[in-house]
């Protein structure tokens, strides 16, 4: 994800460099953020768990910048993305020969952040094989290169982060439990961007003006329209998801207006809210035209439910809510149309 401008609230002006890549004030972000205050000025180990692409590498780096270390390094490794055989050089380092290609020595990520902090992304991918080695690293502080029997000392505080649920695994025997509690001293939870809506205005205007530069357009206008649509989306990819469809957006936008950058058939994953007077009219348009779509047939393959992505008596609950029912039919009785209100039945559903 791209570095942030902070848009955080605050007294203090060194809080804009605490956060200076972290964009939102809703609640759900700021009660993490409060959490963020109290840990790092500690030597405690951070768990951050979350949602892909919620942006868990940038609270870890807060994390690092307010905390006694900010000048020392913050040292990333990815877990999920080094292959197995190679991961334990890569975090402890080895000596030369200590296996084939081993043509020269290698300093390992623990020796590069002494002093500093290691983020060690998708913890949850690290092979139970090497987890007691990390276990011992993290409970006195010293390991051994591959190929070396001479004890290396190092003071880093390590932070990690998984989409993975780490206690699911612990009781399956896939992750060792002793490491699991000695990473989780203090937990962060990440929200997704869904629990998040009052910020997406603000990251859409980030990634809009930070694309806009890098493209060289110059988008002037976000229709209200396209806005409600975005905060009315479920984001199953979360931030990220949202900062590649806006660049997409610009991309495609012309005459200084952002385009929709929604995908056509979006209804099928919007999920329906109403949160505010503007979206309850977004919620009812949207259900109003699926139902009309549908032919007013609410359950089954082709029903309006499915083409929304709810269950019928979800549906129902939003229909009654939103004040939607059915048209009545007409007949003519001696020459005049008479409305008639059929009585509802569950068959046609």
């Amino acid at each position: 994800m791209a570095s942030f401008k902070s848009i955080r609230s605050g007294d203090q002006e060194d809080r804009y460099r605490q956060f200076d890549q972290i964009i939102g004030r809703s609640a759900a972000l700021e009660a993490v953020l409060e959490k963020v205050e109290l840990v790092a000025p500690t030597t405690s180990t951070v768990l951050i768990q979350g949602e892909t692409g919620t942006g868990k590498e940038l609270i870890a780096k807060a994390i690092h910048n307010i905390s006694p270390r900010y000048d020392r390094p913050f040292v990333k490794v990815n877990c999920a993305a080094i292959p197995l055989d190679l991961l334990e050089s890569e975090l402890f380092g080895h000596e030369r020969g200590a296996f084939t290609g081993a043509i020269s020595q290698k300093i390992g990520r623990f020796e590069l952040a002494d002093k500093g902090t290691l983020f060690l992304d998708e913890v949850g991918d690290i092979p139970l094989c090497l987890q007691p080695k990390l276990l011992r690293v993290l409970q006195e502080q010293e390991f051994e290169r591959l190929g070396s029997t001479r004890t290396h000392r190092v003071d880093v505080r390590v932070v990690s982060a998984t989409h993975r649920d780490l206690e699911c695994m612990v009781r399956r025997s896939e992750f060792r439990g002793d490491l699991y509690y000695r990473l989780n001293v203090f937990p962060v939870q990440l929200p997704p961007l869904r629990a998040r809506v009052d910020d997406i205005p603000a990251l859409v205007s980030y990634f809009v003006d930070f694309y806009g530069r890098q493209i060289g357009k110059r988008v002037e206008q976000i229709p209200e329209e396209t806005m409600l649509a975005l905060r009315s989306y479920d984001w199953p990819g979360n931030v990220r998801e949202l900062q590649n469809l806006i660049q997409r957006a610009v991309i495609l936008s012309y005459d200084g207006v952002l385009q929709n950058p929604l995908p056509s058939n979006h209804l099928e994953t919007v999920t329906v809210t109403s949160k505010s007077a503007a979206l309850r009219e977004v919620d009812r348009a949207l259900i109003l035209q699926a139902l009309e779509a549908a032919g007013w047939m609410i359950g089954g393959p082709e029903g309006a439910a499915a083409k929304l992505g709810l269950k019928r008596t979800t549906l129902f609950y939003k229909m009654k809510k939103l004040g939607i029912s059915r048209p009545a039919p007409t007949r003519r009785v001696g020459g005049a149309a008479t409305a008639l209100e059929p009585a509802e039945s569950s068959s046609t559903l």
